[in-house]
């Protein structure tokens, strides 16, 4: 494991395997760590995918149980995120590369084609995260009590006026779809995509149906397939032969 900073920020990662850059996301919303994806995910994907690919994963700024740390920045929250992400890669010497998210991942890779398409090759989104029409402030409601108290307890240039003003911009700016991007963006976009629907009310069904339905180079997987033991070998030889397909 490793440290990349950048001023006042301070990422948390790891790289396990050789090959081509695979980027993965964790999921677990704003409290995201690598455990999601070597224990606590559907699947260990650095396990699945460090023969074949160099894996790369960190834990989300501010994620409490993670050890990344930086401001809060309440007027570019998805940004700054990126920009995280997007940092390590430089950090790394990598261009070029793919991406796996979980969850949050799915807005977070939106965002990443919206700022640098040209950097990725092709995207799995596994879960993705999205507005839900019945709970409008479900993000809002799951990350003021689960991601805002315990951040202020250990942080004391935090508030919890901070963290509110956090959330609002965040999920509030754009309360629809993917959060990240428009539709109209991902009907233009060109970038390989394949999506694993999830349907619990942080994971939208129609909302992954419909990010499926409008990209033009995108797949889907079956469904159900996470909360099926059987199926999930399944789900994953999808992901390996959409990977191989795709890299360089």
């Amino acid at each position: 494991m490793a440290i990349y900073e950048k001023g006042q920020v301070r990422i948390h990662y790891e790289e396990v395997g050789t090959g081509f850059p695979l980027l993965l996301i964790p999921g677990g919303g704003l409290n995201s760590t690598i455990e999601f994806v070597t224990r606590k995910g559907p699947f260990n994907a650095i396990d699945e995918f460090k023969t074949e690919y160099r894996c790369i994963a960190a834990d989300l700024r501010n994620a409490n149980g993670g050890r990344s740390e930086g401001p809060v920045e309440i007027d570019r929250p998805w940004d700054a995120y990126t920009d995280d992400q997007l940092g390590l890669m430089d950090h790394l010497g990598i261009d070029k590369f793919m991406v796996m998210g979980f969850c949050i991942g799915g807005p977070f890779i939106w965002n990443m084609l919206k700022r640098a398409s040209h950097r990725v090759v092709a995207a799995v989104l596994a879960q993705p995260s999205g507005f839900r029409k019945e709970l409008p402030n479900l993000f809002y409601e799951n990350n003021i009590k689960g991601w805002g108290p315990p951040l202020c307890e250990r942080r004391s240039d935090v508030t919890m006026t901070v963290v509110d003003a956090f959330l609002k911009k965040m999920y509030g700016s754009n309360p629809d779809f993917v959060f990240t991007v428009t539709r109209d963006f991902v009907r233009d976009c060109r970038t390989p995509i394949l999506v694993l629907p999830d349907d619990v009310p942080a994971h939208p069904y129609a909302v992954a149906m419909e990010s499926a339905m409008l990209a033009p180079n995108a797949q889907v997987s079956l469904y159900p397939w996470k909360d099926v033991p059987e199926r999930i070998p399944l789900a994953l030889r999808h992901v390996r032969m959409f990977l191989r397909a795709h890299r360089p």
